[in-house]
């Protein structure tokens, strides 16, 4: 092959060089596709010599020989007396076909001479691209207001940040976006759901026994119903005082060896029982509810006291339960009876013994989730809280 058909592959023109002819080829076949677009819409009728889309596909010549000679004058047709409508038709097609051909136009010059500006994702980008995954918005973001930015005082205004490196990998990105702290004894959210280790926090406006309280959710099933057991009704006296009271069943060396831990009022259902809820984990007879939450065990745990692996103050005994049968709690909820959140494991056991930070208002639970779950809620406590969680629950 002559080496002078290809000079564009030569390497030893240098890199430069081989980019520069690599661009030109590129917008060659832009211009060739784009002029065999315009014949095709065009047809017959095309008037222009196409040496600017493609000579070689649109010879000089071929398009002379089509043409009549200078000399001769073609005989002009009588022109025939058209119709308004058939005008009108006319200037439509006519105005339907400029429009075609400047859209042609545009996304020629658009796919040649592609725009500075990187294009936003659209909506059919798939997550598993990572455009959007981890905060990897912040690159795109940051690196577009770096680019493309008319000074970076505009992008210090918006809070963007901006990395000096375009190509930052995955595992640096935690070191440049900015840190939320989020404390670990103080967090709750709203939750659209019911699950075990989920909340109910009373509607401020619900009386009764269930007055601004706290109930922890146990189990939860669409066919059997719903148990949970409230955990902001502390009552008077350890589980030696209140487990020797006629109306309780405790066994003897259970409560000997919990004598000083703390009861709170469950529920109006089953009044006798009690139940024990701690963090010491998931041991024989425990069941984990939620990180850091596990509900029975007493056995094991009697045992663990006894050999002192366990402090019986970081145990909470629970009092009766709460109850709900098939559909029942859907139904309050829906009727705003219960906001339903998730919350730290430190609000679950605050009379667990948990240890309490200047934020902690230790005897309002009720309030205290409230406001950490910030925004509407915040509000509510605002205005309805402060009663306390030490109140009369028996009749």
């Amino acid at each position: 092959m002559d080496s002078q058909a290809v000079p564009c592959c030569n390497s030893s023109r240098g890199e430069e060089e081989a980019m520069f002819c690599a661009a030109a080829a590129v917008i060659a076949i832009q211009r060739i596709r784009i002029g065999l677009t315009l014949k095709g819409i065009w047809k017959k009728q095309w008037t222009m010599t196409g040496e600017s889309f493609g000579p070689s596909l649109w010879p000089k010549k071929s398009w002379k020989r089509n043409r009549a000679p200078k000399t001769k004058r073609m005989a002009r047709t009588p022109k025939k007396d058209k119709s308004k409508a058939q005008y009108m038709l006319d200037s439509d097609e006519k105005l339907q076909r400029q429009g075609q051909i400047g859209d042609l136009f545009a996304g020629a010059l658009t796919s040649i001479f592609k725009s500075k500006q990187p294009p936003e994702p659209s909506s059919e980008t798939s997550i598993f691209a990572g455009d959007l995954v981890g905060g990897a918005h912040y690159i795109a973001k940051a690196n577009q207001e770096k680019s493309f930015s008319s000074s970076s005082d505009a992008a210090s205004k918006e809070g963007m940040p901006i990395f000096d490196d375009p190509f930052v990998s995955e595992a640096e990105l935690p070191l440049l976006i900015p840190k939320t702290t989020i404390d670990k004894h103080r967090w709750a959210h709203e939750i659209p759901y019911i699950e075990p280790g989920a909340v109910l926090i009373a509607n401020e406006k619900l009386g009764g026994v269930f007055h601004q309280t706290v109930v922890l959710i146990i189990e939860h099933y669409e066919s059997t119903g719903t148990f949970g057991v409230v955990i902001n009704r502390p009552m008077q006296g350890n589980l030696q005082k209140i487990g020797s009271e006629p109306t309780s069943k405790v066994d003897l060396s259970l409560k000997m060896a919990f004598k000083e831990s703390s009861v709170t009022y469950g529920g109006p259902v089953l009044t006798e029982e009690f139940s024990v809820l701690h963090s010491f984990g998931e041991v024989e007879g425990a069941r984990k509810l939620c990180p850091g939450v596990y509900i029975g065990g007493s056995e094991e745990l009697m045992a663990q006291v006894r050999s002192g692996a366990m402090d019986p103050h970081h145990a909470l005994f629970v009092k009766g339960h709460a109850a709900w049968v098939p559909g029942q709690l859907n139904r309050e909820i829906g009727k705003g009876v219960w906001y339903t959140a998730a919350v730290s494991s430190d609000f679950i056991l605050r009379y667990a013994g948990v240890e309490l930070t200047p934020e902690d208002n230790p005897n309002d639970l009720w309030t205290d989730i409230l406001q950490c779950m910030g925004g509407k809620y915040e509000e509510i406590a605002r205005r309805h809280g402060g009663t306390g969680d030490s109140r009369r629950v028996l009749p």
